[in-house]
């Protein structure tokens, strides 16, 4: 039922010769995945940067129009983050999986040049999110079972780290190419083409690849021979049985029903605080600060009190947020108190959630767990963001975003009830 785990420390944490008080670093594989991550979010973020300006200002979507295709653009990576998930148990190909999912968004990077409408748009938009979504639970898997039980937050906040310092150099290098270029959106969206390119070459020649046949764990099927069968599709279900990641996986959904998304935020801090247009690609650049900063220290304190406890504390954060924008008025403080929250939000809340599967989820079924979490969480999200754009349209953004403030407040509560530690145990899991 709860987030803690009591199991015993993995051999790994108990390696015999390993001095006491040392610091553990993390394996490669999550360094050579946190480059690659780096590279693609540069990509990424360079895009997500300008698009909210791009729709709203240039091509004159409305907010409704708009957060329906920041919907799908959430949406559609969560419905394919099961068959992500699924495919690289199946098949044992998690780097497969993850440089499929990586070329598909590179893809999709250059035919933002030539889709104008909102449905060429958010057709190209869910080809970009289809790989994503198959990438996620892959890339989050190999980190996984790379790293000791113990030791999740801290190597998934270094990969997080990493990751960010890409969403920092993403907005930076739009703002710079738009204050250059003539046209400069058509120059944002080819060079993050290029980009996208160059992160998935460094997966396909760095990453390891297939490993040998593992032999199969007790209680999972094994073939003629001893090994590990394919997993099949009602085995991953099965894991809806766990009561544990049952808990995880609704309260990361609840929770996701009332998380504004970051460009609605971002539009709401700009009109908020009379932020210029010149300057609102820059925004996102605060958040990922806070972010980079936070992540891996968050992610070990994750790992030392309670994994469950710094999530909350990260949608606190995140409510305090709203309330800044709903409350303060215009002062210059406004723009990096509400960034920082947004920050510690993320710090607090990405990379736990995936570190809190690890003493849940069997290894071999691993990449599926992750994408059943994610896909409840994700699939939450692109509700928020059609009902918030249609509150927004409806009644006003304060409205809107009071509505998503009392049901954060209400969801916090009760996620909190959910996931406190059983009696007597540390929280560490």
């Amino acid at each position: 039922m709860y987030l803690t785990d009591r199991s015993a420390p993995p051999a790994a944490d108990r390696a015999p010769g390993r001095r006491r008080g040392r610091r553990p670093g993390v394996a490669p594989v999550v360094l050579v995945l946190g480059t690659v991550s780096l590279i693609t979010d540069v990509s990424s973020e360079m895009v997500t940067a300008v698009l909210p300006l791009y729709l709203v200002t240039t091509l004159g979507f409305s907010p409704l129009a708009f957060g329906t295709l920041d919907g799908v653009y959430n949406g559609v990576g969560a419905l394919v983050q099961l068959t992500g998930g699924h495919l690289a148990d199946r098949v044992r190909g998690h780097k497969l999986l993850a440089g499929l999912g990586y070329g598909l968004s590179a893809l999709a990077k250059p035919l933002l040049l030539v889709a104008g409408s909102i449905g060429a748009l958010g057709a190209v938009l869910a080809l970009e999110r289809t790989g994503k979504g198959l990438r996620t639970a892959p890339r989050d898997a190999m980190i996984s079972l790379s790293t000791p039980v113990a030791r999740q937050g801290r190597a998934f906040g270094v990969h997080r780290a990493m990751d960010t310092t890409g969403a920092m150099l993403g907005p930076l290098a739009a703002f710079l190419i738009l204050s250059v270029a003539a046209d400069g959106y058509d120059a944002v969206f080819g060079v993050s083409a290029c980009v996208a390119v160059l992160g998935v070459l460094v997966l396909v020649l760095f990453v390891p690849g297939r490993r040998q046949r593992p032999a199969a764990p007790p209680g999972a099927v094994a073939d003629a021979d001893g090994g590990l069968a394919p997993v099949r599709v009602r085995e991953a279900l099965a894991l809806l049985r766990l009561p544990r990641l049952r808990s995880l996986a609704g309260c990361a959904a609840l929770l996701g029903l009332t998380t504004v998304s970051d460009a609605f935020l971002y539009l709401l801090l700009q009109r908020r605080a009379e932020v210029g247009e010149e300057w609102f690609t820059l925004l996102p650049l605060g958040t990922a600060a806070v972010f980079l900063l936070l992540a891996v220290p968050l992610g070990a304190l994750a790992d030392r009190v309670g994994r469950h406890t710094v999530f909350l504390a990260g949608h606190g954060a995140l409510l305090t947020a709203y309330g800044l924008l709903l409350w303060t008025p215009a002062t210059p403080l406004l723009v990096p108190l509400v960034l920082a929250l947004h920050g510690v939000f993320y710090a607090a809340t990405d990379g736990v959630l995936p570190a809190a599967l690890a003493g849940v989820v069997p290894e071999h079924l691993r990449a599926s767990g992750l994408a059943l979490v994610g896909t409840g969480q994700a699939l939450a999200r692109f509700g928020c963001s059609l009902g918030f754009g249609a509150a927004w349209t409806l009644w006003g953004d304060g409205p809107a975003l009071a509505g998503s403030a009392l049901g954060l407040l209400c969801c916090a509560a009760v996620a909190g009830s959910v996931l406190r530690p059983a009696h007597g145990d540390d929280g560490r899991r």
